[in-house]
């Protein structure tokens, strides 16, 4: 009882190996993953393919484990089987793995005879060092994701491009991460007579009339350095003995002021709705993270791929809607499921009953901390019961300004004020933070215009002054 798999190579029979040849000459009867494979037509045998199962399989997984299970079968009868795949048997064949694994757990014997790949062939058609740094993925699993698993940096090479519908989630996938007129090349059949390259930008994959189940895609790199790799090497360069001095003596703490600069830099470029400088700002942002990620790795504290791995988990678990079975109405659902998970995660981590602004950081502007305040205790029912409410405690705590009896009092007083501002505004669902740094944007501009037209302001009356900054103001400013 032996269950031996061969490797058909990529097509061309000339290029199946002595031993296959052998073994399928010899043979009374082969069963084929799929008789589209132009080595077949060569074989004297007796042929099974599993191809009329695809047409039943809910999924591909279903499917290749359907027919693992169906050649370990006939691998249980006195005789055998002899089960062959395209390429090598080891390089994209699902049903492979499956094999091997029931075989084990049943002490059946394999024997694998190998078979020249699709990547030989595609290497030599490309003119390229297997070595090279090359990546290569399953078209298919790169057209489930959202995001491709890939390094832009190195090559890449998608086996099994089979159709223009793979194609075209593949597309959209990799649009992700490479601009839409990025030249890739489609590879149809390589290692067959009728091996051809086709070289077109990505957005047109799936326009090709030559796609087929013997197609792959090549993707080169990007032309600069874009992969998060590569930046967490140059921060490690600079972080290196040979690196940079002042980067050297860097600490979490000696790098606080700079994280907060780019913080507001990046709100600045937002509050510019300036594309180009965000992408700029945000960079520079990345820079300060990066750069505690490898103070950490350097110090034996952590990781940058911690940090990665904790953040991944924790929005994976925190959405369970996307990710599990839970059911939310709308973001505001979204919003009221993650703080109970959040508050879930913490009794966890502690026996000790935690206040539900404990997670709140006291660094925040002092606008963005009073509205986290109050919209935490909202969260619990600790709230006004309508925005004309807020408003009569506003005029309540400027009465009390006005009445408090020292200056001591009168600060704690206008205090109160602005927080019960606050409050009013995250009842007319208006970010307080927000609002302001846009009216000390609009004011600074009008500023700048009666500085502008009014010369040397210190000559000009306060009506002259009026009249300029009413002007700036018709003028939209």
């Amino acid at each position: 009882m032996t269950i031996t798999i061969i490797g058909l190579g990529p097509g061309d029979p000339e290029l199946l190996t002595r031993r296959a040849w052998h073994i399928l000459s010899e043979a009374q009867e082969i069963y084929l993953r799929t008789a589209r494979h132009p080595g077949v037509e060569a074989l004297t045998a007796t042929r099974h393919s599993f191809d009329d199962w695809y047409d039943r399989a809910a999924d591909f997984e279903t499917l290749y484990r359907d027919i693992a299970a169906e050649v370990i079968r006939l691998g249980e009868r006195p005789e055998g089987v002899i089960y062959a795949v395209p390429g090598h048997p080891l390089v994209g064949e699902t049903t492979v793995s499956h094999i091997l694994k029931t075989a084990k757990e049943r002490g059946l014997s394999v024997q694998i005879v190998d078979g020249l790949s699709f990547l030989e062939p595609t290497f030599a058609a490309l003119g390229m060092d297997g070595m090279s740094g090359i990546q290569i993925q399953d078209a298919v699993d790169v057209a489930a994701l959202h995001h491709p698993q890939i390094n832009p940096d190195q090559p890449a090479i998608l086996a099994q491009l089979y159709s223009a519908a793979v194609a075209s989630d593949v597309k959209l996938t990799l649009a992700n991460q490479y601009p839409d007129d990025h030249e890739v090349v489609l590879v149809h059949g390589a290692g067959t007579p009728d091996q051809t390259l086709e070289r077109l930008p990505l957005y047109e994959i799936d326009r090709s009339p030559q796609v087929s189940h013997l197609t792959s895609l090549y993707v080169p790199p990007l032309p600069r350095a874009s992969s998060f790799e590569r930046f967490q090497e140059t921060i490690a360069h600079l972080r290196a003995p040979e690196g940079c001095p002042w980067d050297q003596k860097q600490t979490h703490l000696s790098l606080r002021r700079y994280l907060l600069e780019e913080t507001y830099e990046v709100l600045t470029a937002l509050d510019a709705e300036d594309p180009h400088a965000l992408r700029e700002e945000l960079g520079d942002l990345l820079l300060q993270i990066v750069l505690h990620g490898q103070i950490a790795t350097d110090d034996g504290e952590f990781r940058l791929a911690d940090v990665v791995e904790s953040i991944n988990s924790k929005i994976i678990r925190r959405h369970p809607h996307v990710w599990g079975d839970v059911q939310v109405a709308d973001a505001e659902g979204v919003v009221t499921n993650w703080e109970a998970l959040k508050r879930q995660e913490k009794a966890e981590q502690s026996d000790a009953p935690q206040s539900i602004l404990a997670t709140i950081p006291l660094a925040l502007p002092a606008l963005s901390l009073a509205e986290k305040y109050s919209s935490r205790a909202a969260k619990v029912g600790f709230d006004w019961s309508d925005a004309g409410a807020v408003l009569a405690k506003v005029r309540e705590e400027i009465e009390e300004v006005q009445s408090a009896p020292n200056d001591e009092e009168r600060a704690k007083e206008l205090g109160d004020v602005l927080f019960s501002i606050v409050n009013w505004a995250r009842w007319l669902n208006i970010d307080a933070e927000t609002a302001l740094r846009e009216t000390c944007q609009r004011w600074a501009g009008r500023f700048q215009f009666v500085e502008r037209e009014g010369g040397d302001l210190s000559k000009l009356t306060i009506a002259e002054m009026e009249a300029l900054w009413g002007r700036a103001k018709a003028s939209g400013l």
